[in-house]
This record gives C-alpha cells, sequence and structure tokens, in this order.
C-alpha cells in the first residue's frame, strides 16, 4: 500500500482540504546540551520585536516573516555552519499574553501554508490576546524546500503487499530504490544528518529567546505532538502550556506505534462501513445494501487482477488506465482521517458498487497521490515533503541493526503478525526506506514518558482517529503531572478548530483565561462519518424534477474530489462522468465555473458559467442544456438554502422553487 497521507493544511470544515501526510512517530531527544548562540533578547512588544529581526509580509498572508539563521548542528558548538529557519507571526490585535506557537502535522508540512487558515478558526479571542506563531520546520517550505516527489510517487504507487516470500522482495528493493531516489533528488543537501526532531526543536527555542518571551503556549498536531513533547522534554522551563492534538506515544519503537496504527485503520474503515449500513441511505445506494460486503467484493475482485476502464480527462477525452488493490487501499486509507472525507469514499464506493464504475475511485486516488489526473504526473506541493518526511522519521527512529538488507528482512519479518489482519496490514511497512535511508538513527533508545511538570496539558483526542490511535494519547495523559484529556466520540484525525464547540470552548478558555477543565477527562459528541449524500443517478431520467437534477448537480460539484480538495488558487479543469468538462479559478467572492457539455447525469448536459459565492453563501448556475430535452435554464441556491430554477426547458416555460 501507498503512504498513508492527512490534510494538515486547510481545514476540513471548510470543505478544502491539500494533500494529506502520514503522521508517525518521532525520535527521542538528544542526550548533549545545545550549544546556545548569543542572542540578543528584544522587547517584548512584538511588532518592534519583528521590525528588529527584520521582519517582512509573508506572501498572500496577515502573517509577518522571520527569517532566522539558526546552527546546522545545535549540538556541536565547533561546528560553525548554519541554516535559514522561517517563522511566521500575526501579532496580538489587543492586549498582548503572550504567544501561541503551533507545531503542524507530518513531518513534512508547511506550517507558513496553513497559518491563515487555521488562524481563521480559532475564537477571536486568541488571536486578540496572542501572537500567533507558525513555522516552516528546517527542510520545508520557505526553510528548504527540499522535494522528491517523482521518487515518492513511484514507491506510493508500488504494491506494499509483503504476504509472501517474493512479494517481500519486491517491497523491499521499491524501499531502497526510493531511498536512492528520494535522496539524489533533492540534491543529497548537507542539512540531511540534521532533520530529526531534536534538532528542530531547537530552532524554535532559538526564536523564543530571539522574541524574547520567557514562556509560551504550544500546541501541536499529530506529527507536531512529537515535535511538542520534544520540546517540552527539552525545555519544560518555557512552556506556560501544552496542547496536545492527535497524539502520538514518545515511548513506543517505530514497530509497536505502526501495529498500534495499523489496527486502527483497520477499526476505523470498519466503523465508516457499519457507519454507511447503519444510514438507510447510504446503505440503499451499495448495490446489495450491504457497505462491508461492497467493499470486500471490490477488494476480492482487484487481488485478483487490476481493473481497466476509461478515465474523463480534464481535455475532455478519456483514457484508458488501470486501478489495483493497492490503489483502493490507499484511497480508503486517505478518506479515513475525517468525516465527510470518509463520507465522499462511501460516495465513489457506492457507485461502484451499483454501476461499477471505478472512475469516483480513481479520482480520490489521484487526489491522493498528488497526481495531475491529464498525465499522472506528480504534482509539485509546496506545503508538503515526502523528502522531509523520511529525513525527519528516519532521524528520529531505528529500524533494527546491521546491512541495510539484514534491517530490511528484519522488519519485514516483524510484520508477518500483521498479515492476518483483515484491512492495512500493509500500513505497518511505512517505514521500511529507513533501512536504506542515509544517516539513519541506529539508538533504538526511546524517551522516558513525559510527565510535563508545572506545564498544564491538554490532551485531545477522538476515539475514530486511524493515524494516532486514542490509546496513545489515553497512555500520554495518564502519565502527565496535570494532565486533562477531551475526548470526541467518532470524529477525525485532529479535533481542535474543526467547528466542535465542545472542544474549541475548553481550549479557548484554557489559552485565554487560564482556566484548564473542570474535570480530568471530558467527552463530547461526534460521528464517524458526515451525513451521506446520494450520488447522482447514472441516467437522468430518473429524476422527478429539475430541481432535483439541479440539486444533484450542486451536490456533485462540490464533492467532486478535484474541487473538493482544490487549492483555491490554481485555475483548474476536470472531466465530467459522462462527458465533457468543468473548470473553476478564484474570483474577488469565490469560484467562477465554466462549464462544457458537463453532464454528471446521462441525458443532461449543461454548457454556461456558474459562480459560488462565499460572503453570500450562495451558488448559480446559467447554462444551457441539451440531452433528454433542450433549454436554457439558470438554478440559484440562497444563503438560506432555498432552491429556485427558471428558464426554458422542453420548449415550456420554467420557474419552480423549494
Amino acid at each position: 500500500m501507498k503512504k498513508i497521507f492527512i490534510a494538515v493544511t486547510i481545514l476540513l470544515f471548510l470543505a478544502q482540504a491539500c494533500k494529506p501526510v502520514t503522521p508517525v512517530p518521532t525520535a527521542a531527544p538528544a542526550t548533549a546540551e545545545p550549544t546556545v548562540g548569543a542572542t540578543e533578547v528584544l522587547p517584548t512588544e512584538s511588532v518592534v520585536g519583528l521590525e528588529a529581526l527584520g521582519g517582512v509580509a509573508c506572501p498572500d498572508s496577515d502573517f509577518t516573516c522571520v527569517t532566522l539563521t539558526v546552527p546546522l548542528n545545535h549540538f556541536d558548538p565547533q561546528d560553525e555552519r548554519t541554516m535559514d529557519v522561517v517563522f511566521a507571526v500575526l501579532p496580538a490585535s489587543g492586549e498582548r499574553k503572550g504567544m501561541f506557537v503551533t507545531a503542524t502535522g507530518g513531518p513534512g508540512s508547511a506550517g507558513l501554508a496553513s497559518a491563515d487558515s487555521y488562524t481563521a478558526a480559532f475564537d477571536p479571542s486568541i488571536p486578540e490576546h496572542f501572537d500567533i506563531v507558525f513555522f516552516d520546520q528546517r527542510g520545508v517550505g520557505q526553510s528548504g524546500g527540499l522535494q522528491c516527489a517523482d521518487a515518492a510517487v513511484e514507491f506510493y504507487s508500488a504494491s506494499w503487499d509483503a504476504d509472501t516470500p517474493e512479494a517481500e522482495t519486491a517491497l523491499m528493493e521499491a524501499a531502497r530504490k526510493f531511498s536512492a531516489d528520494c535522496v539524489t533528488e533533492m540534491g543529497d543537501p548537507e542539512i540531511l544528518p540534521y532533520l530529526g526532531t531534536a534538532q528542530a526543536v531547537e530552532d524554535l527555542e532559538a526564536f523564543r529567546r530571539a522574541m524574547g518571551d520567557e514562556k509560551f503556549w504550544l500546541y501541536g498536531e499529530s506529527y507536531g505532538t512529537q515535535y511538542a513533547q520534544t520540546y517540552a522534554a527539552a525545555h519544560p522551563d518555557h512552556l506556560a502550556g501544552l496542547v496536545l492534538d492527535g497524539t502520538v506515544d514518545l515511548t513506543l519503537s517505530g514497530l509497536e506505534f505502526y501495529r498500534e496504527q495499523s489496527q486502527a485503520f483497520n477499526d476505523v474503515l470498519i466503523l465508516t462501513l457499519d457507519a454507511c449500513n447503519d444510514d438507510e441511505f447510504c446503505a440503499e445506494s451499495m448495490g446489495g445494501g450491504d457497505a462491508i460486503a461492497a467493499y470486500d467484493t471490490l477488494a476480492a475482485q482487484l487481488e485478483q487482477s487490476p481493473l481497466t476502464f476509461d478515465f474523463p480527462l480534464p481535455s475532455g477525452q478519456l483514457a484508458q488506465r488501470e486501478f489495483t488493490f493497492s490503489d483502493v487501499e490507499t484511497v480508503a486509507a486517505d478518506a479515513l482521517y475525517a468525516e465527510t472525507q470518509r463520507m465522499i469514499f462511501l460516495r465513489a464506493l457506492a457507485v461502484y458498487s451499483q454501476t461499477k464504475d471505478i472512475v469516483p475511485l480513481a479520482r480520490l486516488l489521484y487526489n491522493a497521490l498528488g497526481l495531475d489526473p491529464e498525465t499522472l504526473e506528480a504534482i509539485p506541493d509546496p506545503t508538503y515533503s515526502d523528502a522531509v518526511y523520511y529525513g525527519v522519521e528516519c532521524r528520529d527512529y531505528s529500524y533494527f541493526n546491521g546491512s541495510p538488507e539484514e534491517s530490511a528482512k528484519a522488519y519485514l519479518l516483524a510484520g508477518d503478525e500483521m498479515d492476518s489482519m483483515p484491512y492495512f496490514s500493509s500500513v505497518f511497512y511505512g517505514d521500511l526506506p529507513c533501512a536504506f535511508w542515509p544517516h539513519a538513527n541506529e539508538d533504538s533508545t526511546r524517551p522516558a514518558p513525559l510527565t510535563a511538570d508545572g506545564v498544564p496539558t491538554l490532551v485531545l483526542d477522538a476515539v475514530a482517529d486511524p493515524a494516532t490511535p486514542f490509546d496513545n494519547g489515553a497512555s500520554v495523559f495518564k502519565r502527565l503531572s496535570d494532565g486533562y484529556l477531551i475526548t470526541q466520540e467518532g470524529g477525525p484525525h485532529i479535533i481542535f478548530g474543526r467547528g466542535v464547540s465542545c472542544v474549541d470552548d475548553l481550549v479557548t478558555d484554557f489559552l485565554v483565561n487560564d482556566r484548564t477543565p473542570s474535570q480530568r477527562e471530558t467527552t463530547c459528541e461526534g460521528a464517524v462519518v458526515s451525513d451521506f449524500v446520494q450520488p447522482a443517478p447514472a441516467d437522468a431520467k430518473q429524476f422527478s424534477s429539475l430541481l432535483d437534477v439541479f440539486q444533484s448537480v450542486d451536490d456533485e460539484i462540490y464533492y467532486l474530489p478535484e474541487y473538493y480538495y482544490w487549492d483555491m488558487s490554481t485555475p483548474t479543469a476536470v472531466g465530467c462522468p459522462f462527458g465533457g468538462t468543468l473548470s473553476f479559478e478564484t474570483i474577488d467572492a469565490g469560484d467562477a465555473l465554466t462549464l462544457d457539455g458537463c453532464s454528471f447525469s446521462r441525458g443532461f448536459a449543461m454548457t454556461g458559467s456558474g459562480s459560488n459565492n462565499y460572503d453570500e453563501d450562495s451558488f448559480t448556475l446559467e447554462v444551457d442544456v441539451s440531452g433528454l430535452n433542450d433549454g436554457s435554464l439558470t438554478y440559484i441556491r440562497d444563503g438560506d438554502g432555498t432552491l429556485h430554477v427558471s428558464g426554458t426547458y422542453g420548449g415550456e416555460a420554467v420557474e419552480l422553487a423549494r
């Protein structure tokens, strides 16, 4: 199976997301003490401090960017080499309480890319009283820009099955090739031995000193919880508060973590399919009325041989493609990170179960792998780096000793016990490239349990989190001197800032008012899957009215993977399911859409334009239609959800509302 991905840079409840990345465990703090350079302490007035640090406006952002020169190796005072790390700061709009720093997931995600969208989801009192700080970790984005997108796509597209000796050999060779190709593609930089988390947290410590704050508040999500715990262990006296969201237990070895993560992905897939069976509309949409049977039938077929299909290209042409067992696991795993992602996956599975059309699943595959649907070439993603993912991971964790081949074989042998799992046993092999990675860590020592004495800590977890299993967070919570566990039933991976007031209010109160929750453990309501939205019927004859047609078109556009996961900046075109094309681009008020013979159901082709107005929460289409009947129609969905269709259709005037 390919590497699992998680969305980390655009909030899912805003219905847009970037390429996801996989959270995995991070390293034990280094035993050596970092060298402390002579850093001038600046005035606590943050604006003055940012000016003194040479702050400039971050591109397309409300934040101010500060480039800080730090030691390449914080733990060797004789090493004079340096590198630049970029921090983004939004000064407090009111009375300043201090800094609230966010460590985003990955490893390999660019914090600067998510700074504005994440901040927009905070309660207004947080940016009023805190300087909001994000950063691009060393090697990522503006702090190095290391990438190996081509090598990653080839590796993630390989089969990760390891249930036969031949399959194990093929997977080992794929991991070996990826490690070599990735390092070559990024230029074998001198930073490679210094990408580990223990080095990276010292960059944040240098920034704290530069800003002149004695203490600050630190929030980590996913891999960011590993980063935050490593900082807390190294510099506990400089934290006023800690928030861990989607928490990883650092005391686990890499293999121990991957065993738990594989089981969690297995369990959350079952929860998702069961949730569909419990939903009348979702269950009815599955060909046999059973989502588990639908998935198992498709998986069994793909294990026998790939499916060949015609994919509608953004150019309007068709291309013959293949869809494999590894592909369906990639799609399913990528979907499990959040409630709406799960629902979109279920819609695609429903389409296949009804019509044997694999295209909706293929759309999700290309999005998960970051591929251009037209060419299947890797699309460089400035917000995430596979190169830094492994650069950090293989420095943070040790996998066996001996030659690379011996380490890889021992890793594969350890995975034999996972092969009997119903789903996602291949997740276990996520760090196999570390056997061949240059400068990989050889010390298997794990850090001591974090107690965070004197640092009140919130641990946030969701029951249906596949990437950082719930038991990880529960274990971390139990060891804390002053810990508080906030659990969301069901829920996504990462729960703060996702619009759940039970979670957000407790975190806001903790930050702004220094109030910890009234009880040590709090449970918040949640769901495994968002309300199911039925996919469009294959034939427009099945609609009972034009209002139903356009409501379906509205849904299909919104949940179209190329649109739902769009970066909201790059003009994009897609091939429509039954012919024609749809393109969209950003305008001042929202998005502008262009349709050219676009059909989401046979017999209803649309040519014209549309718009999605975010300010008014309205959606409009003005199209000429052809197929079952010809016509010229306008569709409007008002901000209050009222639907209107007007114009002419089949030679008759139309004026409908609902």
